[in-house]
């Protein structure tokens, strides 16, 4: 099969080592050259795998796909070479593979060939505003998870205030809470914080405040409330 890379080379990613395979093929064809090194995952050691690659004039690296491990491999090679970043699931299944080769080695070989398809690995702005948004969500969806946990403890405690404020977490929701972590149990003042159009529901409030708010549903709502407010 003709060669379709002279300058290749090969990655196998794990957490602490890369396993690097550089195969050079002479022109006019004559018989390939190879080599194997391994490095460790340290910023130092990737900086030397860099030069290392630079000095054998590769032009082509492919990696495997592996967990988060591939990120500070990518990020540190993606300026100096064409950079393919394979599925595992697609390199595996090529056939021809001999039992004793090993992955970096195999990646090298297919690559010359022409045989790997990359994955999409978007610009560096586009990574950190994925990153930023992602975060964002996984923010909201806690404070959602906070908010419902907030509603139990009131259920458990007899307190129905969601049942007649639309927003338990809005200004006056939020005011009644507060004055129940303070120690304020009454009812009538509890309704009284209402505001805005709250307070046509004055005696629904009265009903839905009445409860036995205690000590550890008191301990649980200022915790809970914290943790949404931090969110928030």
């Amino acid at each position: 099969m003709e060669r379709l890379i002279e300058r290749c080379c090969g990655l196998d990613v794990h957490k602490a080592t890369v396993s690097a395979c550089v195969r050079v093929t002479p022109r006019p064809a004559g018989e390939v050259k190879q080599e194997v090194r391994t490095f460790a995952t340290t910023t130092a050691e990737l900086l030397a795998l860099r030069e290392w690659l630079t000095e054998r004039a590769v032009t082509h690296v492919a990696m495997e796909a592996t967990g988060v491990y591939w990120k500070p491999v990518y990020y540190l090679l993606e300026n100096d070479f064409e950079l393919l970043l394979v599925n595992p699931a697609h390199f595996k299944q090529v056939p021809g593979r001999k039992t004793d080769v090993a992955d970096c080695v195999w990646l090298a070989q297919l690559l010359e060939h022409g045989l790997l398809r990359s994955s999409f690995v978007p610009p560096a702005p586009i990574r950190e505003l994925r990153d930023l948004t992602r975060y964002r969500k996984s923010l909201t969806e806690e404070r959602t998870r906070a908010a419902n946990r907030l509603h139990k403890v009131l259920q458990d405690a007899g307190i129905k205030l969601s049942s007649v404020a639309t927003d338990l977490l809005g200004v006056s929701g939020h005011a009644m809470l507060m004055a129940l972590v303070a120690g304020t149990t009454d009812p009538a003042l509890l309704a009284n914080l209402a505001r805005g159009k709250l307070r046509k529901k004055l005696p629904e409030l009265r009903r839905a405040l009445t409860g036995r708010f205690g000590t550890h549903h008191r301990f649980m709502v200022s915790r809970l409330l914290a943790d949404i407010d931090y969110l928030e």
